[in-house]
């Protein structure tokens, strides 16, 4: 079980434990704090998640999803324009205006908006003329690497519509279902 605290209260993905040389990197709450997102990652899936689970017939605006989140707001428009630009979400103009998701919710996968801020991220960071050492080089860069890959790997599994199915499992209540809830 991948566990995660998403505003104060835990959430759990369904997952084995993934081992290295007898070390657990996941399967429980105390092991996961080893290896976390970022805040602008978190929020982001937040974001997306709100959006996605919050939609009605309006646009869903980004003072709402502040309020309901609690994300602050110069990381919520910065991580909302992006997924803008990359095709995760769609931007609507005017008065009522607000966000949609850009793609049915099934359609878009949890590992889509880590690659987003990820290349973010590194745009903001500045590079490190740092020279890494042949162990980092060759035996820890290498594990990070396989690591990231599986944490990519499962989260590809995981759409938006999977995380929306759970919080209407765990009794989230939600603003738009309430006006807007179909499938075709």
């Amino acid at each position: 079980m991948i566990w995660t605290r998403v505003r104060g209260a835990a959430v759990g993905l369904a997952r084995p434990a993934h081992t290295f040389r007898g070390t657990t990197f996941w399967g429980n709450r105390d092991k996961t704090d080893m290896l976390k997102m970022s805040k602008k990652m978190l929020y982001a899936i937040e974001a997306v998640l709100d959006i996605a689970y919050h939609a009605g017939s309006t646009p869903v605006q980004s003072q709402e999803i502040t309020r309901r989140q609690g994300i602050p707001k110069r990381y919520l428009e910065q991580a909302l324009q992006v997924l803008v630009r990359n095709d995760v979400l769609r931007g609507v103009r005017g008065p009522r205006g607000g966000y949609r998701l850009a793609r049915e919710r099934r359609r878009i996968s949890v590992a889509d908006i880590v690659r987003v801020v990820h290349e973010m991220e590194l745009d903001d960071r500045k590079p490190s003329g740092d020279a890494e050492s042949q162990l980092g080089t060759k035996v820890v860069r290498p594990l990070l690497d396989q690591l990231q890959s599986d944490m990519m790997t499962h989260l590809e599994s995981i759409s938006i519509d999977d995380l929306c199915d759970q919080a209407l499992k765990s009794d989230v209540p939600s603003e738009g279902r309430s006006n807007l809830d179909f499938t075709i």
